[in-house]
């Protein structure tokens, strides 16, 4: 005789009824259920309801890991105006349209608000207008207006002219010292004695070249504006000196040629002879001058 079948209940077959759904994923058909945990249609039926409400409940609780942004934010409120006192007015609780509404908070000081907090939340931030810049005129670097300073730069002046006018002041200059130079000691002299005993030079020659180019550089060193201000001071008091010893120097000479003297007295040789040292101490020390910072 065969025992009868003990029905088992709902409760007990759902264990076994998820674990069928998580094999197949998703919800099984009926025939499924039926044939895997050996029941019948009805109860089939119900452990399949069952499982459908199960996944729809899990559908419907959101997840508490995930944030989600609020569907209902309440509209921004406007400030309400301030009172007499400087304070804001709040509506009290028992007024009209304050029915529902959470307690009112404190009074807020007026002069506490920022511009900002003034503004109501929905309304659009103010964009700045940078007002229109009015063309000024254009100032020199000596402060005069409308003036710029490309315009005010010195034109350019040809220079034959110069070299025009330099040229018999050359010749003129460089005779004197040579004579001076003859009168005073100055010769010729063979600078490399066994070496190049042919080779000979007038040592006269060095007083134009030393005395006058030295007032020259040192004339452009003190007008050109690009040099220290140590540097043109000494440029110059040394060049209007240079250019004041060459002019002496000439009249020197032409005195003693028309006198007819054939030596020159000592102290006058004494001078020329320490002009060479002179212009090199003075060349020097305006060169070091001119790169000082």
């Amino acid at each position: 005789m065969t025992a009868p079948t003990v029905a088992r209940p709902l409760a007990d077959l759902m264990p076994a009824a998820r674990d069928l759904a998580e094999t197949v994923g998703g919800i099984p058909s009926r025939n499924r259920i039926m044939s895997t945990l050996r029941v019948g249609a009805p109860k089939a039926t119900a452990l399949r309801d069952a499982l459908i409400a199960e996944a729809a409940e899990a559908a419907s609780v959101p997840d508490p890991w995930v944030f989600a942004e609020p569907t209902d934010v309440p509209a921004p409120v406007s400030p309400a105006p301030t009172g007499s006192a400087g304070f804001a007015q709040v509506p009290a609780a028992g007024s009209a349209g304050s029915a529902g509404m959470p307690a009112p908070a404190p009074p807020v000081p007026a002069s506490g608000l920022t511009e900002s907090d003034r503004v109501s939340p929905s309304a659009p931030a103010p964009v700045p207008v940078t007002p229109p810049v009015e063309a000024s005129p254009q100032v020199a670097a000596d402060g005069h207006p409308g003036i710029s300073a490309a315009s005010r730069r010195p034109r350019r002046v040809s220079t034959w002219p110069l070299v025009l006018i330099g040229l018999p002041a050359f010749v003129a200059i460089w005779a004197g010292w040579v004579g001076l130079g003859g009168l005073t000691g100055f010769g010729v002299v063979h600078p490399l004695p066994g070496i190049a005993d042919g080779f000979s030079i007038n040592t006269a020659i060095t007083l134009p070249i030393g005395v006058e180019v030295y007032a020259a550089y040192s004339l452009r060193a003190w007008l050109s504006g690009s040099a220290p201000a140590r540097a043109r001071r000494f440029a110059k008091w040394s060049g209007v000196g240079s250019l004041v010893v060459g002019a002496a120097g000439q009249v020197a000479y032409h005195l003693l040629v028309a006198a007819g003297i054939s030596a020159a007295p000592w102290w006058i040789t004494t001078a020329v002879a320490c002009l060479p040292v002179a212009v090199l101490g003075m060349a020097a020390a305006l060169a070091h001058l001119m790169h000082e910072d």
